[in-house]
């Protein structure tokens, strides 16, 4: 936690307004007993009417100069935990954006999630309280006990015994429950990311008939989740009756007590009234106070888990600048000798990959499932690091560049279609920023996507859902192909991003890269011979290796990966045929 106190720096005047202002509300609901003692002891006593009258006015006072501190400790608590969080949920975020593919496999994007929202928002709580509790319940107990002790001395020793007794309750309970607090959060963890899969994977879901089975899964997940919490409140809810009980207790050894004391002489009615009063206010507090702790706890177990993202290593060092390419070399992209292994896999996704790729040129890969082309995509822009190797943009080591600089130089079209709510329009021009409309057009003719946009209405304005779940997967492919193009981009990489298209939009794609003005270096991954067939240079991927290289009509001499692919796709054309 005291590594996020940082963001409470902004908020000074906050932070210290806030526990003043509780404090004073403190000092005044400390006076009002004693104020009721006089009520009873001199107004009543004397049958003095002005006097009650006055004195309940004073309460009025209290109560309503009570009722302004609250307002204002309030305001100034909420105004520095919210601004804490949004602070704080916007470094997290930041931090978050600058991991690599592998610190986000490794960390988990639910757990991610959870830690960006629930978290955050536990934190923001105990911030929260701190600021109005956690100052004025110990200065109401103490406060409390000094005042009975003022009031009536002798009576003191059921105040010292009481209030040990309450903290050993109290604070045994939340010792006991604050571990267990730790695991909800990580069974938070777990629920959240079967909710997560299971949305995304809806469609999958349903066509396997999957429900039943999904819906026992997360039922476990999320009996397990309760079992926890249920624990954790069974063991809290004791602290309400035993606190009762002691309290309780402690009343009825002042009445007895104070009872014969009144009958004595050495007491008032309003001695006993106020130390009855006091009691309750140190119960009140107590309970307070431990509430204000489970959740302060709470938000450090959340704060330990903020910081535990905080604290994580970005894996991928950049420089801020990095030198700027020269672009006058013909040799464009250049493999060497490149090994890849995600992390915590036995195996290697690439192993000695070796090539090169001049300006002008499309490259075609290809290889069965799982035989690493993807993977050989995501080292160019540096979604990863290789474990062996150098991979050169532009005559220069990716690593040399400052991250902005090399994916600026780079436009590619994963192979999940992805775009983000909001417009034709918008999405487009996360490419270029500055793209004009005539640009915009320009791609989208280019990527096969202009007559679907000109059907819709508002054109470029037309609005897209998250994610596109309002187009077509052809459609969304199309207009990520689009977006790509928009960038203008010295290499452009495509991930199999023509697997929606059929064969006549995607043979009227592949004629319009061979005309992309600027002559961009294409990387072209599919599993169709025909969509690479034209293809200056075509590498053959299996498992990890470089199994053949050359263009269509030497490797179907050469490589027998490559002739079998060929050959069994050529078939299921002439069959369809």
């Amino acid at each position: 936690m005291k590594k996020l106190l940082k963001y409470l720096r902004p908020y000074r005047k906050e932070t210290v307004i806030s526990p003043l202002f509780k404090l004073l509300e403190a000092i005044f609901d400390l006076l009002v007993p004693l104020v009721v003692k006089r009520i009873i002891d001199v107004g009543i006593a004397n049958a003095d009417k002005p006097y009650v009258l006055a004195m309940c006015l004073v309460l009025v006072g209290f109560a309503l100069v009570g009722l302004g501190c609250s307002l204002v400790a309030q305001y100034y608590a909420a105004r520095a935990a919210v601004g804490f969080s949004t602070h704080l949920r916007r470094d997290l975020f930041a931090h978050i954006q600058r991991f690599s593919y592998t610190d986000t496999d490794r960390i988990g994007t639910a757990t991610l999630i959870t830690r960006m929202t629930a978290d955050v928002n536990q934190v923001q709580s105990g911030v929260n309280l701190t600021l109005r509790l956690l100052l004025r319940s110990p200065i109401i107990v103490l406060g409390a006990l000094v005042m009975a002790l003022a009031v009536h001395p002798g009576s003191a020793w059921i105040f010292l015994l009481i209030i040990p007794l309450l903290a050993v309750v109290i604070f045994s309970i939340m010792l006991k429950s604050i571990p267990l607090y730790r695991g909800v959060q990580s069974n938070l963890d777990r629920v959240t990311a079967l909710t997560r899969e299971n949305l995304t994977g809806a469609r999958v879901l349903r066509a396997f008939r999957k429900e039943d089975e999904e819906i026992a899964r997360f039922g476990e997940a999320n009996d397990a989740h309760n079992r926890i919490q249920n624990r954790v409140g069974r063991i809290s809810a004791l602290m309400n009756p035993l606190t009762l009980v002691l309290v309780n207790l402690g009343v009825i050894l002042i009445l007895q007590s104070g009872a014969h004391t009144v009958y004595e002489g050495g007491m008032t009615q309003g001695d006993v009234v106020a130390l009855t009063n006091y009691m309750a206010q140190i119960l009140v507090e107590l309970i307070k106070l431990a509430n204000t702790v489970f959740t302060v706890n709470k938000a450090l177990a959340s704060a330990r888990r903020i910081s535990d993202v905080l604290d994580a290593p970005i894996s991928m060092s950049a420089p801020e600048t990095g030198e700027t390419p020269t672009e006058d070399g013909d040799e464009v992209l250049s493999f060497r000798n490149v090994s890849m292994r995600y992390t915590g896999s036995g195996e290697p996704s690439l192993s000695g990959i070796t090539f090169s790729a001049r300006r002008g040129e499309t490259v075609g890969i290809i290889g069965s499932t799982g035989s690493g082309k993807s993977t050989l995509a995501n080292l160019i822009p540096r979604f990863y690091d290789p474990a062996e190797g150098e991979v050169y943009v532009l005559g220069q080591d990716v690593r040399a560049y400052s991250l902005s600089d090399l994916r600026d130089r780079i436009a590619i079209v994963p192979q999940k279609a992805t775009l983000f709510s909001g417009t034709v329009r918008s999405n487009l021009l996360w490419g270029n920023q500055k793209a004009t409309d005539k640009e915009l057009w320009e791609a989208l003719e280019r990527a096969q996507a202009k007559s679907f946009v000109e059907e819709k209405e508002g054109g470029l304005d037309a609005p897209v859902s998250q994610n596109g779940k309002n187009l077509s997967g052809g459609q969304r492919q199309r207009l990520t192909i689009a977006r790509a193009l928009v960038r203008r981009a010295p290499i452009l990489i495509l991930d199999d991003s023509s697997s929606a298209l059929d064969y006549a939009t995607d043979a009227a794609l592949r004629h319009a890269l061979r005309t992309l003005p600027d002559s961009p270096t294409v990387l072209l991954i599919s599993q169709r011979t025909s969509s690479i067939r034209h293809a200056d240079k075509i590498l053959v991927l299996e498992d990890g290796e470089c199994v053949g290289m050359g263009t269509h009509d030497e490797l179907l001499t050469t490589c027998e990966v490559y002739r079998e692919i060929h050959e069994s796709q050529y078939r299921r054309e002439v069959e369809k045929a």
